[in-house]
């Protein structure tokens, strides 16, 4: 693990670069996007792009010997591997579907895990000016202030987010829109707001109770995000599959902020 002052150069770093890209998102979010197709709906734009070279050069001036692993770059590479060294792991623009549309949930996820464990974590909306942040063992923050995931104790008093994917294929939207409903037997309501990492960060900080998604990213991706109402369910550490893009941050925020992550 890496000392203390180690840890608050990583955060103050990735923060600073969470910062320089809103910029640039801000910049575009009223503007006419040129936007590109990585799947029927799956989206990306310039600012993608543009935001994930910035992050990384930023970061790479500080930590050289770093290993980078980043949206824009494994969807044109391919899936990078994840060793023990040090990698940050970013998505530059998670939302970009709500940034085409100008709807305000878009952020920056940076995460840097060691060891293959997210360590530091850094989620910044720059439409709505909210940076979360996470250091392992050193808890988590909403705009500098300490959060704490929600108190809530009965299932059908929660709010339960989830998102739809970006797959269409008849199989998979029976089965997603089959879980939906019988979710919302259960729960008080239910959220998609299109970011990932925000959802995440929705967890944290209570305006959430529950936060699941699945068969997005194949090994990439664990499943489940729970407030500490669930605290009954076998908690199982799945680091390896927890490091991609907008997952590598929340997931330290989530667990910083007294939440589960499960994958089931």
């Amino acid at each position: 693990m890496a000392q203390n002052d180690s840890l608050a150069k990583f955060l103050d770093t990735a923060v600073d670069a969470a910062k320089r890209a809103g910029e640039i998102i801000r910049n575009g979010f009223y503007q006419t996007k040129n936007v590109e197709h990585k799947g029927q709906v799956d989206l990306v734009t310039e600012t993608d792009k543009a935001c994930e070279d910035l992050i990384f050069n930023h970061l790479k001036q500080q930590f050289p010997a770093h290993k980078f692993i980043g949206e824009e770059t494994t969807a044109a590479c391919g899936a990078t591997e994840l060793t023990d060294e040090p990698t940050w792991i970013v998505d530059p623009l998670d939302g970009t579907t709500n940034f085409v549309h100008g709807f305000p949930f878009v952020c920056i996820s940076i995460g840097l895990t060691i060891g293959k464990i997210p360590i530091v974590g850094v989620v910044y909306n720059p439409i709505m000016d909210e940076l979360f942040t996470g250091v392992r063992g050193q808890g988590a923050f909403f705009n500098g202030k300490p959060i704490k995931v929600s108190s809530q104790t009965e299932l059908v008093k929660s709010l339960l987010a989830t998102e739809a994917g970006t797959k269409r294929d008849k199989p998979t939207l029976d089965a997603s829109t089959n879980r939906i409903n019988s979710l919302l037997f259960k729960v008080r309501s239910l959220r998609m707001s299109g970011s990932c990492a925000l959802n995440l960060c929705g967890i944290a900080c209570g305006r959430l109770d529950l936060f699941y998604e699945l068969g997005f990213g194949g090994p990439w991706y664990a499943c489940t995000f729970l407030s500490s109402f669930l605290s009954y369910v076998k908690y199982m550490r799945v680091m390896s599959c927890l490091v991609l893009r907008d997952v590598a941050a929340g997931v330290v925020i989530v667990e910083e902020a007294g939440g589960l992550v499960y994958d089931p």
